[in-house]
């Protein structure tokens, strides 16, 4: 018998200075089985980086041709494109080719995120509207403890630095922009 996933209910209030956006948002993620806490809270923390009024979750792990989350145009157009994780070449590409800018959020170890940055560091040069943030392995930990089933998060980006907060502790993200090279 298959799994079914596990749905995550959060109150989310931003507070973006650097973008002047500050709004309330209440959001049902929905954690597939094979998904850990660390993944879905870096989907959530993608969504608060580049949150608006339009900003969607998708069907992500699910669906091959879908991002984890999307902006799209009035007139079905993908405008923004985010992945978190480390996708392949052929992902990273189709999600480049695809939409207007495309944004990835890779976290985890170094371990694992050199080699496949070696892998990919040639193709993202020849890809336009392209940022890769890396998130370091002891922040995404600190974000996966808030992960709560019925969460109330609170986030306030300054000058890049995120902070969030919820009853079960808080975490500061500094997201490290590796490409384009700033």
């Amino acid at each position: 018998m298959a799994q079914n996933s596990t749905v995550f209910k959060i109150y989310l209030q931003i507070a973006d200075m650097d973008r002047n956006y500050y709004a309330d948002h209440s959001l049902t993620l929905a954690r597939h089985p094979s998904e850990t806490d660390e993944r879905m809270m870096m989907r959530l923390l993608a969504f608060v980086m580049n949150a608006q009024e339009r900003l969607e979750f998708t069907r992500g792990l699910c669906e091959e041709d879908e991002p984890d989350l999307w902006l799209k145009s009035y007139a079905d157009e993908i405008e923004l494109w985010l992945e978190v994780g480390l996708p392949s070449e052929k992902r990273l590409k189709r999600a480049c080719n695809r939409s207007q800018k495309t944004v990835l959020l890779t976290y985890g170890s170094d371990q694992a995120f050199e080699p496949w940055w070696q892998s990919v560091k040639k193709l993202a040069a020849g890809q336009k509207g392209l940022t890769i943030y890396r998130i370091s392995e002891d922040q995404s930990e600190s974000l996966t403890a808030l992960a709560q089933r019925g969460a109330q998060i609170s986030a306030s980006i300054t000058d890049g630095q995120i902070w969030l907060s919820s009853e079960s502790g808080s975490a500061t993200i500094d997201p490290q922009q590796i490409y384009p090279v700033v």
